[in-house]
């Protein structure tokens, strides 16, 4: 039996390290498994780098097209963006060529090379001309900042220059100065045309430049002659007062242009470098846009490449599998021993557990005097245990005998204390009950409290509410006043306009008057003439006195006219006074309207306070209110547990009556047991 034992034995251990091996030998394949999923996992993370980086060098070099033209028009936010685009690209492209410390990404295999060198000299080229444009920042911003002040300051000097011709005109200036000054109105709508012409910066714009300098030269010298004469041009001075007025203004205006004009053609050449930069990359964008998605092309490519490097992969894979097949069936092998040498132990087993239930049979029928055999089997420790147990279970009868005898002698004592203490919850029970009563009358009380402070909470809020809407009604009131202040002062503006129109109306008719006298006069030398003349002058003198009379005429309606204006004249002003004194009242008025706003704002926060105090009452006394109901359910439920103190007392009583039986019936319940005499169990 021995060398069963030890050829099982050596069998178990050649089964044990065959299992070893080959869980060692799935380990080193799952762990080069991973390695090389790792591998490809690492390869395909740089692929969708590159990828990524070639994308976005796509998109950059639109950005940087777009930027580009933006900035070259003047927009200064463009500036900052194409710098930022210009950083993007070459922060990517150097990821590209030299690679990321930060992510580990190596710089681009040879195999896209080609394709890196396309992109390398578009690139250069193009940053080149991006650097131009940003180097010409300030040029460009000035320059069109300039162009913007000029877009606003020709059109007054356009305006001015109207109002210097019809001065002109009203006061009979020659036609010589009258043409100078319109043609000074259109020769400075000329330098804002060649302004923003040099802006544009196409094909004219040289000549632009030129023509802006010599206009905006020939625009001083007509603005200087026609203020202080200039004989070699042939510019006489102008006398009138008012329109030399009109003439400093223009001057003051045209000092920004005039200082403005060196600038603009100084710095025009270099805007005309700006355009030519911003078109050249335009074309050189499409071509690097090209040579980008063939640059992306080239690393998808790549990364399609990379499938065959999985082959590698499915075989360690089909490695392990065929491991964990072999250990399986060694697995399967060493089960079945196992199972051969277990059925031979429970058959071994089976004879000595049969062997011990014959020992311990009459251990069923209470006979604590067994004692069960004690082998080498795995029956020895069970029977050892039973021999313990065997043992116990004698003291615990013996116990049991002694403890029902006592037990039965304190139930006895229990039992009376038990009817006292239910005697003594009936009276605290009936204690409970009145105290009870008295707590819900409160209770309602209370709660009655709280219904009214609920009501007046209620008032309070109406009351606030009234008020709200009173100071809407005031605030509409005076939002009303104000927009009739406004009309009532539009009306009298229109009405101090109408004064003014009906004065130059006076002034007309004045003029008129002076007319007809002056022809009166001339009426009145013709007829001496035509006197003089003799018989030849009387036709000419009838023609005269026509005259004459209608120069009376003339006089009498300009008369009639001239008292009409005055009429109205007076009229307009009793009109604007009213429409003051209106206004005055309006403005009284609102303001009455405000102080009745401001008091019932004050009303308002009144009851609102008033409001909140009302319902801190009425949530006091809803508190309490719950407060005394709690009070009043704990009376109830300390009255349910006394009653139930008073019940269970009794009920302890006729328990404890109960456990006396019970010991007693205990002690007969192991009365059956049969115990070993004392002189056995001493030697024992």
């Amino acid at each position: 039996m021995t060398k069963a034992k030890t050829g099982k034995s050596a069998e178990g251990s050649r089964s044990r390290s065959q299992i070893i091996v080959l869980f060692i030998a799935l380990i080193v394949f799952i762990m080069l498994l991973f390695a090389n999923f790792a591998y490809l996992n690492t390869q395909a993370n740089y692929d969708k780098q590159y990828i990524g980086h070639a994308g976005e060098l796509r998109v950059l070099s639109q950005r940087i097209a777009k930027n580009a033209t933006e900035a070259a028009a003047g927009k200064a936010a463009a500036f900052k963006l194409l710098s930022d685009a210009r950083n993007d690209f070459a922060q990517r492209w150097g990821y590209l060529k030299k690679g990321d410390p930060a992510t580990g990404l190596p710089p681009a295999p040879a195999s896209v090379r080609p394709e890196m060198r396309a992109v390398q000299l578009d690139w250069e080229r193009l940053l080149k001309n991006t650097d131009a444009i940003l180097s010409s920042e300030q040029t460009v911003l000035s320059l069109h900042q300039v162009a913007a002040t000029l877009a606003e300051t020709v059109p007054q000097l356009q305006i001015e220059y109207e109002k210097v011709v019809e001065i002109l005109l009203q006061r009979g200036a020659p036609a010589a100065q009258v043409a100078m000054a319109q043609r000074q109105s259109l020769l400075a709508e000329r330098i804002l045309g060649a302004v923003n012409t040099v802006l544009a910066g196409d094909e004219n714009s040289q000549q632009a430049a030129d023509a802006f300098g010599r206009d905006a030269t020939r625009f001083g010298q007509v603005l200087n002659g026609m203020l202080q004469g200039n004989p070699t041009l042939k510019i006489s001075q102008v006398e009138d007062r008012d329109a030399r007025a009109r003439l400093s203004e223009i001057s003051e205006l045209f000092q920004f242009v005039s200082g403005s004009v060196d600038e603009i053609l100084e710095t025009s050449p270099e805007l005309f470098k700006v355009r030519e930069s911003a078109s050249n990359i335009f074309s050189l964008s499409q071509t690097l846009l090209d040579e980008a998605s063939h640059l992306a092309t080239g690393f998808e490519n790549l990364a399609g490449g990379r499938s065959t490097d999985t082959i590698g992969g499915y075989v360690l894979g089909l490695l392990a599998l065929a491991s964990i097949i072999l250990i399986g069936m060694v697995m399967v092998r060493e089960t079945n021993r196992q199972l051969r040498e277990t059925a031979e132990k429970n058959e071994r087993n089976q004879n000595a557990i049969m062997r011990l239930l014959d020992e311990i049979e009459d251990l069923a029928d209470g006979d604590l005097t067994v004692t069960a055999s004690v082998t080498e089997d795995f029956t020895g420790t069970i029977a050892d245990s039973i021999n313990y147990s065997v043992d116990q279970l004698r003291d615990l009868v013996a116990t049991i005998n002694l403890t029902a005898g006592q037990v039965a002698a304190a139930v006895q004592e229990t039992q009376a204390t038990a009817m006292h203490l239910a005697q003594a919850s009936e009276h605290q029970a009936q204690q409970i009950s009145e105290a009870s009563t008295a707590i819900s009358d409160m209770a309602q009380s209370i709660d009655q409290v709280s219904a009214n402070a609920a009501e007046s909470s209620a008032v309070a809020e109406r009351s606030v509410e009234i008020a709200n809407k009173g100071n809407e009604v005031v605030h509409n009131t005076i939002h009303g006043m104000d927009n009739i202040r406004e009309q009532i002062q539009d009306t009298a503006k229109r009405i101090k306009r109408l004064g003014e129109s009906s004065q130059e109306i006076g002034d007309i008719v004045s003029l008129i008057d002076d007319i007809a006298d002056q022809t009166n006069i001339l009426a009145l030398n013709a007829a001496i003439q035509a006197s003089m003349a003799g018989d030849a002058g009387r036709g000419f003198a009838v023609v005269a006195d026509e005259v004459q009379r209608l120069a009376e005429r003339s006089s009498a309606a300009t008369r009639q006219i001239e008292t009409l204006v005055r009429a109205i004249q007076a009229d307009t002003n009793e009109a604007v006074i009213s429409m003051e004194q209106t206004t005055t009242e309006v403005v009284r008025g609102a303001r009455l309207a405000q102080d009745a706003g401001v008091a019932l704002e004050e009303i308002e926060g009144v009851s609102k306070t008033l409001a909140a105090l009302i319902q801190s009452i009425s949530n006091a006394a809803q508190q309490q209110t719950s407060s005394a109901g709690q009070i009043s359910m704990t009376m109830n439920v300390i009255q349910q547990i006394t009653t139930q103190t008073s019940s269970g007392s009794t009920a302890t009583a006729e328990s404890i009556g109960n456990l006396a039986k019970m010991a007693s019936q205990l002690r007969r319940s192991v009365s059956g047991f049969t115990l070993p005499s004392a002189s056995a169990t001493d030697k024992a």
